[in-house]
């Protein structure tokens, strides 16, 4: 009999809200998954209704197929336990490597059937918590099918070193602290939603977002944050304009197009006018463009240029949207740029320049807001003026150049960075860590060191604990309950750990004292499948609720 293929997650990968590029990345991801629809079932183990929901409608309104036949499952957070002792699972994968893997290995490893592989995707990497993160990582339960999914070259070095300091730093010899693969797998974009314009559909662009419609005019487009502090300053692209300007370039020839996230109140595009008014540069904003908006800027756009100067960002999408629309591209020689763009070829990686060290700022990380030392790490960061300009200037005066980059770019996108390819990917890599060969004897036993024992760590908090030789006795609540004049009062969230029937025999079982031992094998005899600490549950939530009482 053919064993079933089992995708699980605890992640619905879908999220409503603000546009940022992790929740693009993350739809493209399920629905790349789902449209290519490599396994026979998909279970999403969540937690709250609200997500349940909008995930169901999601799915409804784009794979309802799926949903009729029965392949999509959508769960309680709280039924992963009993699922995966039941069921073999092909692998589980996360949205994102930082906050479950680690603590799903440990639920793995106690419950399982089988131990699937465990993988999770690198987004941003920056934040001064992620060492903690990470070193959840490294535990004698992480097996060689766990494996943390980096983006780009760049961000699976970080990982690296990130795993290096912990060890370092924690004296953790790698046979006795395992830690995850780390493997690069791409992120990717829908094809069909992004392709080159026509002149009618360029035109069509410049109209709706109601920009000067002079056809000589260089439209240079960047996408991006609004704010000094965050993925990149703005601030260079301008001064190396000035550089554009002197070289003899016109003023009316050119117009720098941003668009992106803008906070409530934040006057820094003020700033940017200001400056850009001085310097005599046609500048257009477009503050939080909608999906349609967002493809007209692409359209409307000859050149993209992206100048990322903070490690906020790891990977690019907007590059590989940008290229996918045909256009070149200029971008900062840094992050997962490196792996995006081919310098001379589909664009222009312009030079940068930063610190080996950052003593103070590391010290501090913790102590501040995150934008606090992106900001003066992204400050310490130098796109090279000059080099930029010359980039700027060279793809403003050749528009067969762009041209010839725009189409080198489209073609190496499609090849190498739309959704099916990196599917593909991620199931080969799925592939290849199930037979992957797991030492597991002993492995269900090891606990996490960071998971807390909440029982242990807080048993001194009560009069005494519950063992083998504490006594009960059926009391006043347990008779009526017993004789169907009274009914247990389950509160919601408990009654998936609590049996009524259980519940009712319990006071049948313990008509005269009883030891605790002895009423947990006469409650397994009528519920086999409970182990002893889940019979133990019901009856301190008995004694709780004045269906038992303790005897002395």
């Amino acid at each position: 009999m053919k064993t079933q293929r089992i995708w699980g997650t605890l992640d619905p990968f879908y999220e409503t809200g603000s546009v940022l590029g992790r929740k693009v990345a993350n739809i493209g991801f399920l629905t790349g998954l789902l449209t290519e629809d490599p396994f026979d079932e998909y279970h999403f183990f969540l937690n709250g209704g609200n997500i349940h929901t909008s995930l169901n409608n999601f799915i409804s309104n784009n794979f309802q197929e799926l949903l009729e036949n029965n392949k999509v499952k959508i769960l309680d957070r709280l039924d992963l336990p009993e699922y995966i002792s039941k069921h073999e699972y092909f692998c589980f994968h996360q949205s994102d490597c930082i906050v479950y893997p680690p603590h799903l290995a440990r639920v793995r490893n106690a419950f399982a059937k089988n131990i699937f592989p465990i993988t999770g995707t690198t987004h941003s990497l920056s934040y001064s918590n992620y060492g903690s993160s990470f070193l959840n990582y490294i535990w004698k339960g992480t097996t060689a099918r766990d494996c943390i999914v980096a983006t780009s070259t760049p961000g699976m070095q970080v990982v690296k070193k990130y795993i290096m300091h912990l060890r370092e730093g924690f004296e953790l010899d790698e046979k006795k602290f395992p830690s995850p693969q780390i493997r690069k797998i791409p992120l990717g974009i829908n094809p069909s939603a992004f392709n080159p314009p026509t002149k009618q559909q360029k035109l069509n662009a410049i109209k709706k977002l109601k920009l000067n419609p002079n056809e000589s005019k260089v439209n240079i487009l960047v996408f991006g944050r609004i704010a000094h502090y965050s993925k990149m300053d703005i601030l260079p692209l301008l001064r190396a304009m000035q550089h554009v300007f002197a070289s003899g370039i016109k003023r009316k020839d050119v117009r720098i197009i941003l668009a992106g996230w803008l906070d409530d109140g934040d006057d820094f595009s003020q700033t940017l006018k200001d400056l850009s008014r001085n310097m005599g540069l046609e500048l257009s904003i477009f503050a939080r463009p909608t999906d349609i908006q967002k493809l007209d800027l692409y359209r409307a756009a000859d050149i993209y240029v992206s100048i990322s100067d903070n490690p906020q960002e790891t990977f690019g999408l907007t590059i590989l949207e940008a290229g996918a629309m045909g256009l070149p591209i200029i971008a900062s020689d840094y992050d997962g740029y490196k792996d995006l763009v081919v310098h001379n070829e589909t664009g222009l990686l312009i030079e940068t320049t930063g610190p080996a060290e950052t003593p103070t700022e590391d010290i501090m990380a913790p102590l501040c807001y995150d934008n606090q030392y992106h900001l003066l790490l992204a400050q310490q960061t130098a796109v090279d003026t000059l080099k930029l300009a010359k980039g700027l200037e060279q793809l403003i005066k050749d528009p067969l150049l762009r041209a010839s980059m725009g189409h080198a770019g489209v073609a190496r996108i499609n090849k190498n960075f739309i959704w099916k390819e990196v599917i593909r990917q991620h199931v080969k890599l799925w592939q290849n860590l199930n037979n992957t060969p797991v030492q597991t004897e002993g492995l269900s036993q090891i606990l996490h060191p960071t998971q807390v024992r909440f029982g242990e760590v807080f048993s001194h908090y009560t009069t005494s604990v519950i063992n083998g030789e504490t006594k009960v006795v059926t009391g006043s609540t347990g008779e009526a309950i017993y004789h169907g004049k009274e009914f247990p009062l389950i509160y919601q969230g408990i009654e998936r750990y609590l049996k009524q029937e259980v519940i009712r025999k319990i006071s049948f079982f313990a008509r005269k004292p009883i030891t605790t031992v002895e009423l947990c094998t006469k409650i397994k005899s009528i519920a086999p499948e409970f182990t002893n600490r889940e019979a133990e549950f019901h009856i301190l939530w008995s004694l709780k609720h004045d269906i038992l009482e303790k005897t002395c």
